[in-house]
């Protein structure tokens, strides 16, 4: 086992892999940011090193900073959470000249999976069913015109390294097409760092399923049941997760599974990880994305399983194998999440910094709150918006509903606005208590 872990990233899913870490027996160094001194993970970690002023470029993604200072502390692993450099090629391939572990999948496969267009081959020449689109990068317009009026509009310019909702356009006709081509490649350019683009055909009205896999280096891959991911904003970007889904039967559930497990072990897949599909209005499911670490909501499946994957992954990244097979993964109950962000939902979702002048998190049976607030934190202005996730667990949906509910009912964040109040009118509507949403949901309902 590991002796000291370097902790590549902040906010909650630093303080969880703190945690983690501190039950393993594992030494934690925090890295941060100026505007970070007085974080919470900064304060919990058993050292901190600060790499740089306040922005993410000079931060938090930056690859010698980092990696110098897990040298310096004499660290033998990072984590690089989820986010910022989780799933940067250079950076896993850094750490491992640098003689550290990398927590996380081998350089190889991050690349070959990183590339949407690429990894969506991959998974079909495994038999994965995927969405029809391009075989790989658009090379200019007249192609990706030729191949929307074959797929037929509407059709979807999606960066091929992209991921978290970005960097997506949806289009339904050439002069659309021609207007958003330029508009994505410049969008995916200065999200990712490559300019490159990809068609899919777009999918009316479907849900949002993604699997969490485990996977060792002795070829052992077992899938962990899936989570709904279809409560999301506009912009694509999740609000609220459930695990199980009520939308698929208990044969889509194998079936899907079977299709995550067989596309990681396709690409030699080690580490925690994530199949994202796409379920349509006639029940088809398509192979969307594979994303290559540990995801935000993480914890449903925690909740549900009993399993802890934040330790499973530093312990698979130890050369520890998985001691239980398929047969032994046994769903229980149900599990909600809700991403309680620094969001203004009257104000188109704007991002918001400020004081949090008082904080009171909530408690009781069924409750989990991963966060890094405190009464007196200054959230700051230049990172992600996130302040905290609240899971709750119930013998069923109703009682998972009905727990959220009163968690944040009983949740005070004073000082900045949050999306509590756009929650709670979540769970009281009608069709999201009848399981029967799409991922246009948000946005219609709520104008958000």
């Amino acid at each position: 086992m590991f002796k000291k872990v370097l902790i590549a990233n902040r906010g909650e899913i630093a303080v969880r892999i703190i945690r983690a870490c501190r039950e393993l027996g594992i030494a934690t160094v925090a890295v941060y940011s100026q505007a970070d001194a007085t974080s919470l993970h900064v304060k919990m970690a058993d050292q901190a090193v600060c790499i740089g002023p306040p922005p993410n470029r000079d931060s938090y993604l930056s690859i010698p900073n980092i990696v110098t200072a897990a040298i310096i502390t004499g660290c033998d692993a990072v984590h690089p959470g989820y986010g910022n450099l989780s799933e940067t090629v250079a950076f896993a391939e850094n750490c491992e000249i640098a003689g550290l572990k990398f927590i996380g999948p081998r350089p190889a496969t991050i690349e070959q999976m990183q590339d949407k267009a690429q990894a969506k081959n991959l998974m079909e020449r495994a038999g994965v069913p995927v969405i029809p689109g391009t075989k790989g990068v658009l090379t200019n317009e007249a192609e990706g015109l030729k191949t929307a009026k074959k797929l037929g509009y509407p059709v979807m310019i999606k960066a091929a390294a992209g991921g978290g909702g970005r960097g997506i356009r949806i289009v339904r006709s050439d002069d659309e097409f021609k207007r958003n081509l330029p508009l994505a490649q410049a969008e995916a350019q200065a999200s990712f760092g490559r300019p490159e683009v990809y068609l899919e055909k777009y999918i009316e009205e479907p849900r949002h399923i993604e699997v969490q896999i485990l996977a060792d280096e002795f070829g052992n891959v077992v899938h962990l049941g899936e989570r709904d991911c279809t409560v999301q904003k506009k912009s694509h970007q999740k609000l609220l997760e459930e695990s199980p889904s009520v939308a698929i039967t208990p044969q889509q559930r194998q079936q899907i599974g079977t299709w995550a497990v067989k596309g990681a072990k396709s690409v030699g897949y080690v580490s925690a990880g994530t199949m994202e599909f796409l379920l349509d209005r006639q029940g088809k499911v398509y192979f969307m994305e594979m994303n290559t670490r540990i995801q935000v909501e993480h914890c449903v499946t925690e909740l549900v399983t009993g399993l802890d994957l934040l330790k499973w992954q530093i312990r698979i990244a130890a050369g520890e194998k998985l001691p239980f097979a398929q047969k032994d993964v046994e769903l229980r109950g149900h599990a909600i999440e809700c991403r309680v962000n620094a969001e203004d939902p009257n104000r188109n979702m704007m991002a918001c910094a400020g004081v949090v002048k008082r904080f009171q998190a909530p408690g009781g049976p069924g409750v989990r709150v991963d966060t890094h607030l405190y009464s007196g934190y200054e959230v700051p202005a230049y990172y992600d918006s996130l302040l905290a996730k609240v899971v709750t667990w119930g013998r069923d949906r109703d009682e998972a509903i009905a727990r959220m509910k009163r968690a944040l009912g009983e949740m005070i964040v004073e000082g900045l606005p949050t999306t509590i109040p756009l929650f709670l009118r979540i769970l009281d509507d009608e069709e999201f208590r009848a399981g029967t949403i799409n991922t246009d949901f948000v946005p219609r309902k709520f104008h958000t």
